[in-house]
């Protein structure tokens, strides 16, 4: 029985090489002495067991919330900004407010105190926030405003507000203190008063009488901005808050590039693969 369950063993550590390591099953058999074919059927057999996250009851919580898109479904995940440990999942098809308030309400129930999340700024996402956690602070991820707002303003802005709002923009990630961000805000209200008539021009349509923003891409960034302004600076004070969710983003790169080695793997055992990732990544 005892040689049993070492053999038994033995395969599961070849198995936890294969989700975490980016191994093939041609390396695993050289080093493991094990065939291919019987690691494949070891390996399909773990897949259809998938484990369950499980949830840390823990204090004073920093999360860290952010989506990824597979071919046929997204990943919704949950992570604590202190050691990276994945509390919840969702399988989904996309970034549904009733989903999300759900795992944020079966976050609280479980135990977990939430004191921040870090988030991108969809509107589900900070529609079911608002819902269930309304006293928890919320921190807009820096990276994911300037990169929008990067993208927008195209490199190469051809007017003077769009030229100028790029410089601001790229500044953001270099506030660490509440003196820059004063400064900052004070330069960006600045900008706004000497371009407000820029930025407010309308392009009309005589025959439909209708009208549009004649500098839409400008104005967006602004806007996006100016939403999210009141959630941006969380962190400086409160410096356990993660201002960018760079961690969790990394995180889904690194899952993708695993998965991507294994390109055979059918939707269900996909989704099983992510799971066994994620079980293996919080044992660490």
């Amino acid at each position: 029985m005892q040689k049993l369950r070492y053999f038994v063993y033995n395969r599961f550590i070849w198995f936890k090489k294969w989700v975490l390591e980016r191994q093939t099953y041609k390396t695993l058999a050289r080093d493991s002495g094990y065939c291919i074919d019987t690691l494949q059927r070891t390996f399909y057999a773990l897949l259809e067991k998938a484990p369950k996250i499980k949830i840390i009851k823990r204090e004073a919580v920093n999360l860290r919330m952010d989506a990824t898109y597979f071919s046929s479904f997204c990943l919704v995940a949950y992570q604590d900004h202190y050691d990276g440990y994945t509390q919840l999942i969702r399988f989904s098809d996309g970034e549904h407010y009733v989903e999300i308030k759900e795992d944020l309400d079966n976050l609280i129930k479980l135990g977990i105190r939430l004191e921040s999340i870090t988030t991108d700024g969809h509107k589900s996402i900070l529609k079911a926030i608002k819902k269930s956690l309304p006293d928890v602070k919320v921190q807009r991820c820096l990276v994911h405003i300037q990169r929008m707002c990067l993208l927008w303003l195209t490199r190469y802005p051809k007017h003077e507000a769009g030229q100028e709002l790029r410089q601001l923009v790229l500044q953001l990630l270099k506030i660490k203190t509440d003196n820059d961000r004063l400064f900052w805000t004070w330069k960006l209200k600045a900008w706004h008063h000497k371009h407000k008539d820029y930025i407010n021009e309308k392009t009309y349509k005589p025959e439909t009488s209708r009208f549009w923003y004649t500098h839409k891409m400008l104005r967006r960034s602004y806007q996006s901005i100016s939403r999210a302004l009141p959630n941006m600076f969380h962190y400086i004070h409160h410096p356990q808050i993660p201002n960018t969710t760079n961690g969790i983003e990394g995180y889904f790169s690194h899952l993708k590039n695993h998965l991507d080695l294994h390109r055979g793997l059918t939707p269900k055992n996909r989704i099983n693969f992510i799971k066994w990732y994620i079980y293996f990544s919080n044992e660490k």
